[in-house]
């Protein structure tokens, strides 16, 4: 089974950069919904008050919701050429703002398309990528003594473990991704006997 695997970003990223005396400095953060993109472009804007632009770029989900804006710069010179960074790096779910501070010395066309880009991508490389993927979030049961000999069995299969709780029997949620379900499921079932039972309990998306 194949799962969709989804590019997020790992973390807020700032970086500053410099094109002929203009001081560009570009940030971007995860979001969830358009609101979460408009009160960061909001925030930025507050906090580079004085810059000449705050020029923006956001995409969520499969990109059907992408907006930006040149913030008074010449059309298709700065909110194009970050939105266009943001789809060549593949990561979702993302708003990129772009402050200038101007030097004094023109770019023209060329160059600001080129230093927004830069900027924009920047961030996202310093902000990294995460690897989102669906996975099943699992509830098993186990006496103590197959405790000890399950967590060596599911190493190797990504499992991200949420909860433990030691009562009668030990009873463990881990969430395991997709693709990776049934060949666990044959592997314990095969070192156990059919002795513990991985019982799907929801679904989520999550990163290794």
């Amino acid at each position: 089974m194949s799962t969709e695997k989804i590019k997020r970003l790992r973390s807020s990223a700032e970086i500053e950069f410099v094109e002929k005396k203009s001081v560009f400095i570009g940030f971007c953060a995860s979001i969830e919904n358009e609101e979460q993109a408009l009160e960061i472009i909001k925030q930025r804007k507050k906090k580079f008050a004085d810059a000449r632009h705050n020029v923006y770029a956001y995409i969520l989900g499969d990109g059907t919701i992408s907006r930006y804006s040149d913030d008074s710069e010449p059309q298709g010179t700065a909110g194009m050429p970050v939105l266009n960074a943001i789809r060549m790096s593949g990561i979702t779910d993302v708003c990129v703002v772009v402050t200038r501070y101007f030097g004094g010395i023109l770019l023209g066309a060329g160059g600001l398309v080129r230093a927004y880009s830069t900027s924009a991508s920047m961030a996202l490389e310093a902000g990294g990528i995460a690897i989102y993927e669906d996975f099943f979030e699992i509830k098993c049961s186990c006496s103590y003594s197959d405790y000890q000999r399950l967590l060596p069995t599911l190493t190797g299969f990504s499992i991200i473990i949420d909860d433990t709780s030691f009562e009668t029997d030990i009873v463990v949620n881990f969430a395991v991704p997709e693709d990776a379900f049934t060949e666990l499921k044959e592997k314990i079932n095969e070192a156990f006997a059919g002795r513990i039972l991985l019982e799907i309990v929801g679904k989520r998306q999550d990163c290794k």
